[in-house]
């Protein structure tokens, strides 16, 4: 699954041996502290996402339905303050739009 939030994109999936936990992926330093600032990220460069984490599946969906609960913006695309995840997130956004049917 992929998360898109104003000012963290992560990637979490199953954790292969331990099916109560889920590996949070993220590919910039500071995503996953942003999002479970008690996480400890650890940097793994040799993979495809560098930064990840295990987390108890309970615990992420707590916090990403808090993230739900609380969103304060009409309009997501302006509620990105970073002007490189802007750029980042609009490229997702058109190569999406592009083969939307």
């Amino acid at each position: 699954m992929w998360i898109f939030l104003n000012d963290a994109f992560l990637s979490i999936v199953a954790h292969r041996d331990e099916p109560e936990m889920l590996l949070v992926r993220s590919r910039f330093p500071d995503d996953i502290g942003r999002v479970f600032p008690d996480a400890v990220v650890e940097h793994t460069p040799a993979f495809d996402y560098p930064y990840r984490t295990v987390l108890a599946r309970t615990e992420v969906a707590q916090t990403l339905a808090a993230h739900v609960e609380t969103i304060p913006y009409p309009n997501f695309k302006n509620s990105i303050k970073e002007h490189w995840r802007h750029n980042t997130y609009f490229n997702v956004y058109n190569a999406v739009e592009k083969d939307q049917r």
